[in-house]
């Protein structure tokens, strides 16, 4: 019983953080945010919406295995689409219209490529627009157009546990980009 609340205060603890966070301003080039199981990312993920309800390109980057997926099932949630969340790695695009916003989650980790990778980022990219999604993108390493206005969410391993996501705001997205030119 008492493991069991305690986990439970935890979770909690780990929600009024994220969130209380993300209302802060940004007080440096980027954010960075520790996530330490499923649950967490999930709720990351929902909470992500709060503070970026207008974007309409997230960049996800990170490792196989780091919880891309996972936050995309939490962004989902956040937009109100309660169907099954699959990583699109071997389709490459899931459309998802039962939100409030349509959601297009594309993965372009098999595209060997950058000129497939552009190709279906563009075709993508405009039935978006069309329909006025999101898109939130996964291995936009792969594509070699620059996207200054997404937001990037970069998730690494910590050396303990969990996961570190780190988010860039466009802006810094784009002085990246410039200075490693």
């Amino acid at each position: 019983m008492k493991k069991s609340k305690k986990k439970e205060t935890k979770k909690e603890n780990f929600y009024k953080l994220v969130e209380a966070s993300f209302w802060m301003e940004w007080q440096s080039t980027d954010s960075c945010w520790l996530i330490e199981n499923l649950e967490e990312t999930i709720a990351f993920g929902k909470i992500l919406l709060n503070k970026f309800p207008d974007f309409k390109l997230i960049l996800l980057e990170g490792p196989l295995g780091a919880g891309k997926t996972s936050l995309v099932k939490g962004i989902a949630l956040g937009l109100g689409i309660n169907e099954p969340i699959t990583s699109p790695s071997f389709p490459l695009s899931q459309h998802y219209y039962s939100g409030r916003v349509p959601l297009f989650h594309l993965d372009l980790y098999r595209l060997e490529t950058n000129e497939d990778a552009n190709e279906l980022f563009i075709q993508e990219e405009e039935e978006a627009k069309e329909c006025d999604s999101l898109i939130i993108l996964e291995w936009p390493e792969r594509l070699s157009l620059a996207l200054p206005d997404a937001l990037r969410i970069k998730i690494d391993f910590c050396s303990t546990e969990g996961r570190l996501a780190h988010i860039y705001p466009p802006e810094t997205s784009k002085r990246k980009e410039m200075t490693s030119s």
